[in-house]
């Protein structure tokens, strides 16, 4: 692919989610979760080659609001574009606390890895994928905003012609939840991600999804899409294809929480 763009669509169930805190909690809880996905998509593009993920993660709650957590995911993207790296990990840590009735803050940093991807053939056309991004995201009532700042190349993105990086970065997404009756929770979402220095990158991705959880196995149907360069997101030489990576279509996800 020739541009890598993940960690947080509000579709894929299988990406990290931060524990709910408020400030006033004074006890720390371990929780797990594992998933399997009919695509990892992450902010609107396929990071598994529009095929099935599997995906697992943890979240430590500490006194406070403040959590960390690592979650990781099986990935096609790295290969196709002539790297090593089959599983993406991420590593987060923030703090979370409610301002006022139905208001609540969350701030963060989130470190993406990709072991052994560096390769000949990838860093002929990337810098090391690896990420730094901060976050911060207000929710009131049902609806949340969140801004996501590179510290780093965004997933390796580099124009060499120009000698120009993509640090700096941004995505911002826009989602809320919806109790639509019987445990069922309706999540529409739109995102922009803006990509510093790197021609045709930068999209709009949109989604909305329903969930609902059985006693911690959680379901979830919906449909996403963008508005994507069709000839920019496809994948690497190395997968001999040219499917567009963030076509419209639709997804299914089932999470296990304990």
């Amino acid at each position: 692919m020739k541009y890598r763009t993940m960690a947080l669509s509000v579709w894929v169930v299988a990406s990290m989610a931060t524990p709910a805190l408020s400030q006033a909690q004074q006890s720390s809880s371990l929780t797990f979760n594992a998933a399997l996905s009919s695509d990892y998509r992450y902010r609107g593009i396929s990071q598994s080659r529009l095929k099935p993920a599997l995906s697992a993660g943890l979240d430590y709650s500490l006194p406070a609001g403040f959590y960390m957590g690592a979650w990781a995911s099986s990935i096609k993207w790295v290969k196709d574009a002539g790297g090593d790296a089959q599983v993406e990990i991420d590593l987060y840590g923030g703090y979370k606390t409610e301002l006022s009735k139905g208001t609540t803050l969350d701030v963060g940093l989130l470190q993406y890895l990709y072991p052994s991807a560096k390769t000949q053939t990838f860093d002929a056309l990337y810098k090391n994928p690896n990420t730094t991004e901060i976050y911060g995201a207000l929710t009131i009532g049902p609806v949340t905003g969140k801004l996501s700042y590179a510290l780093t190349n965004l997933f390796g993105n580099y124009d060499f012609s120009l000698q120009k990086n993509s640090k700096g970065s941004m995505y911002f997404d826009l989602s809320a939840n919806f109790d639509a009756g019987a445990g069922v929770i309706i999540t529409p979402h739109i995102g922009r991600q803006k990509v510093e220095n790197i021609l045709n990158a930068s999209y709009t991705d949109y989604a909305i999804s329903a969930s609902k959880d059985f006693n911690g196995i959680v379901l979830s149907a919906g449909l996403i899409g963008t508005n994507a360069n069709k000839n920019f997101y496809i994948p690497g030489s190395a997968a001999q294809s040219s499917k567009f990576l963030g076509k419209t279509m639709a997804l299914l996800s089932l999470k296990y929480n304990f």
